[in-house]
């Protein structure tokens, strides 16, 4: 049996909670930890739980009952309780985003190295049947080589989603709305593509004059076969609307599901190519249906990889490589010039105190609140 933790209690952690809850002849949560005891103590009594309550995740650090710990917590504070968790013996599994930096994640990775233990970072929407079909036909080539990718992760929230104590200030969020909702689709990105070479953005904040951070970011990708890519990161979109968009040399397909591929006429005009368009439906729609999804699915993903000895799907190198994209986003709109890759440890944009060095402040934050009532929240679509 597998004994779970839970760092943090507000709004992503029912996500982890009934995750956990799926799977009882496997594991249990035993130990809920939140700086507010009472939000922990009313999650405990929802889910009819009957776990610990702490006040600081220190306090479950010599617990040498607890295997595993979901840490649901601001960002700026992933890093140290990640440590502190690995270095005392248990595996991680840690909300987006990763960390707040390079460096962070570099620790991170260290410890994990050193104990032996797992460390994972969420990104439950590779775990949709739509995303894995997706990722299945890029992988068998059936549009061709990728010329262009393009990502939407259109968002919207009110000017008082910034008035939460921790939101809208680059010392505690981390950034705005490319870090922190923008984060699974850069994820699914560079799952797809890869890192790119070259970085060029602009960043804004155009609704939200109570937050440091921006609303919007527009950046544009250079691959070195040549390939671009685009993502808009928003959260000023009505509607939140997501898109994943992928146009190879013979067909073009995105989520939600489209395809359409061309073949060229005489005068280098098209004509459809509907023979491909029907074998790359007939791949999208024949891909298994996955038995779960999203948290529940990637917290069963990394309950595997424990009893198994294996590696879970999403491993910290691979939300190391989506805070590297952030980060070359940030760079390239505040020195508004083009980021090379890698990011280097001698980059000041490496570091914490370097990017708060580097950062513009669109705006001062002008309200603070410790907490919501309303814990009605939306978490887009399926992809």
């Amino acid at each position: 049996m597998i004994n779970v933790a839970i760092v943090g209690t507000g709004n992503i952690s029912p996500m982890h909670i009934k995750g956990y809850l799926e799977f009882p002849e496997i594991c249990r949560i035993v130990a809920l930890v939140d700086i507010y005891p009472e939000k922990a103590h009313a999650k405990n009594k929802e889910f009819d739980l009957n776990a610990d309550v702490y006040d600081s995740h220190r306090l479950i650090m010599e617990r040498d009952d607890i295997d595993l710990v979901s840490i649901c917590t601001p960002p700026y504070t992933h890093a140290e309780i990640a440590i502190d968790m690995l270095n005392s013996g248990k595996h991680v599994l840690v909300e987006k985003t990763m960390a707040s930096s390079l460096e962070e994640c570099d620790k991170m990775l260290k410890a994990a190295k050193e104990s032996g233990k797992t460390l994972a970072v969420i990104a439950q929407n590779r775990f949709r049947t739509t995303i894995m079909s997706l990722k299945n036909i890029l992988d068998k080539q059936l549009i061709g080589r990728i010329n262009y990718a393009q990502i939407d992760s259109l968002w919207w929230r009110g000017h008082s989603y910034y008035d939460l104590w921790w939101r809208g200030c680059w010392d505690q969020e981390g950034g705005g709305c490319t870090l922190n909702h923008a984060v699974h689709h850069i994820d699914m990105m560079c799952w797809m593509m890869g890192l790119p070479d070259k970085v060029t953005s602009v960043l804004g904040n155009v609704a939200h004059d109570n937050a440091e951070v921006e609303d919007i970011s527009i950046a544009i990708l250079q691959y070195a076969n040549g390939a671009l890519g685009q993502i808009t990161s928003s959260v000023i979109h009505h509607g939140e609307e997501q898109r994943l968009l992928f146009q190879g040399e013979r067909a073009g397909i995105s989520v939600p599901f489209k395809v359409f591929a061309s073949v060229e006429q005489s005068n280098g005009f098209p004509n459809k190519n509907e023979e491909l368009e029907k074998e790359i439906q007939h791949t999208f729609e024949g891909f298994p249906a996955l038995p779960y999804e999203g948290h529940t699915a990637q917290i069963k993903d990394v309950l595997d990889s424990i009893i198994y000895n294996t590696s879970p799907l999403i491993q910290g190198k691979d939300g190391r490589k989506t805070i590297e994209l952030i980060t070359a986003i940030y760079k390239a709109g505040f020195t508004e010039s083009a980021v090379q890759l890698p990011i280097k440890p001698d980059d000041p944009w490496y570091t914490v105190d370097g990017i708060l060095k580097n950062v513009r402040h669109f705006h001062e934050k002008t309200s603070s609140v410790e907490n919501f009532d309303n814990e009605n929240i939306t978490l887009g679509s399926s992809y």
